[in-house]
């Protein structure tokens, strides 16, 4: 049996862990725990610092309460010394990073749409062009596509025709082509404008080869460039670092590299001071009960429309490579995931949601 030991005061996540750890050992929500249990199963010292098992279900329970909301860009006009995100400035000018031309929707796709119906100033950029995870067959069905038009309507006294212009770019450039197409339809479905669309191919990914390059000071300053264009007053990043194939780290690390460096210069005094920073999870995991933040429920319509948002990006659908181990699609891996988490909440007490799509803040290290 596992036990928590007593070394010093815990910190607010610890206990947190412990409960929710002692939820899943009882099967019980956190407002049901007793004395009992908490001596049953080594945590003594916690009833011994909040007198009763009552007073630290209540604070636990209200802890994780608040991770909750329905705005994630902040609620104006309301009190938010118990929110998440805080009330003002409204609207937010809000930037997402997404790694990959679908991170964004798979990940965060119900927030993303939230930010936009709730009238914040929202931008996406994508920091690879997701080039390599396109099959080539998806190349040649545009080809034919392409040459079927020519068909239709012929240019046969033109002395280079369009599919001979097509043809000599390099297939990673027509793959590209195919993605940013996909996060295009996607980010129209939300109601995003094209101008709000930022497509920085960062060269580490860039390469024209399968193999990844690495990081350098090359793709930080163009991360460094967007951060300062629009100078966000909440950001989302990635913080997936179980991607199996290591571009969600680097990514990662180009938004920190480009954040410290900012945080060297003036810019820190206007702007970067008053910027939020979240992390989301990607396809593999989602964070821990004890570890969430901010927790975004979405309702069975919500859920309903992030799928629909995901299968824009056909390309990655039932044929493409590098999906891991994991068979399910990446819209039933989302779906599963944010149920699972809805659920995690219900057992332990709270709100029963359809799906919830967590986050937790991102802080410097000092």
């Amino acid at each position: 049996m596992k036990t928590f030991e007593h070394a010093g005061d815990w910190t607010d996540r610890e206990i947190r862990r412990a409960v929710v750890w002692l939820c899943d050992q009882t099967d019980k929500p956190i407002l049901k725990l007793t004395n009992k249990d908490y001596r049953d199963y080594g945590l003594t010292y916690l009833i011994d610092r909040f007198e009763s098992a009552y007073y630290c279900n209540i604070k636990v329970f209200n802890d994780i309460q608040h991770t909750i909301t329905g705005w994630p860009g902040g609620k104006p006009d309301a009190d938010d010394s118990n929110r998440p995100e805080r009330a003002y400035p409204y609207p937010k000018r809000v930037l997402i990073f997404s790694p990959h031309p679908d991170d964004d929707v798979i990940s965060m796709g119900g927030t993303f749409a939230r930010l936009i119906k709730q009238g914040h100033d929202v931008h996406v950029a994508y920091q690879t062009s997701g080039c390599i995870a396109v099959q080539d067959e998806e190349v040649e069905r545009f080809m034919y596509f392409l040459k079927g038009c020519e068909q239709l309507m012929p240019i046969s006294h033109e002395p280079v025709t369009l599919c001979t212009h097509v043809e000599r770019l390099s297939p990673f450039a027509l793959k590209a082509l195919i993605r940013r197409g996909e996060a295009t339809l996607a980010c129209r479905h939300m109601g995003l404008p094209e101008e709000h669309m930022h497509f920085l191919n960062l060269p580490f990914y860039e390469t024209g080869t399968i193999k990844k390059g690495p990081l350098t000071e090359k793709d930080i300053a163009i991360v460094r460039d967007i951060l300062e264009q629009i100078r966000p007053h909440q950001i989302f990043v990635a913080g997936d670092l179980a991607d199996p194939h290591g571009t969600h780290r680097v990514c990662f690390n180009a938004v920190e590299a480009a954040l410290n460096e900012l945080r060297q210069s003036q810019a820190w005094e206007e702007w970067l001071e008053d910027c939020r920073i979240w992390m989301y999870r990607g396809a593999w995991q989602e964070w821990e009960v004890d570890q969430i933040e901010m927790a975004v429920p979405m309702s069975p319509e919500e859920l309903i429309f992030k799928r629909e948002t995901i299968l824009r990006h056909q390309s990655q659908m039932e044929s493409a490579p590098f999906k891991g181990d994991d068979e399910r699609l990446f819209w039933q891996r989302a779906e599963d995931r944010n149920h699972a988490t809805a659920e995690r909440y219900s057992h332990l007490g709270l709100a029963s949601y359809e799906a919830i799509e967590a986050f937790v803040q991102y802080r410097f290290q000092e």
